[in-house]
């Protein structure tokens, strides 16, 4: 089976031995994303909702280049430095996502790359 990898320059570059997404067949395997700003590869000033934002538009853009949309997801996974935030990150998924949401897991852990406070990967299925 043929691996396709993903990239996009409308989403931060890898920062390690790793691809932005890897499609297999009709499903994509998008690597965590952090609150990155693309253009300058420095984490998003602000707020913890603009850091979650960041991270969906991150998303958003590997899923474009994929010739996906967030609509496509179908599991994804939330990193978080401290797990108070999950109720905030339930409130912005929901402007980026409608029903029937994807699967998800959230997961607290005790740091995460570059110092984010939040990561996020994801699985999408293309087609039908």
């Amino acid at each position: 089976m043929s691996r396709n990898v993903i990239k996009t320059d409308q989403a931060p570059a890898a920062i390690g031995t790793y691809s932005q997404a890897v499609r297999v067949g009709e499903t994509v395997y998008l690597s965590g994303q952090i609150p990155l700003v693309p253009e300058t590869m420095e984490l998003v000033s602000g707020d913890m909702e603009a850091e979650i934002r960041r991270v969906f538009e991150n998303l958003r853009a590997v899923a474009h280049a994929a010739n996906g949309s967030l609509a496509d997801v179908v599991k994804l996974n939330v990193f978080l430095t401290d797990l108070s935030f999950f109720p905030l990150v339930n409130e912005v998924m929901a402007e980026y996502f409608e029903e029937p949401y994807p699967a998800r897991a959230a997961i607290g852990v005790a740091s995460l790359p570059k110092g984010a406070r939040v990561e996020m990967d994801a699985i999408m299925v293309l087609g039908d």
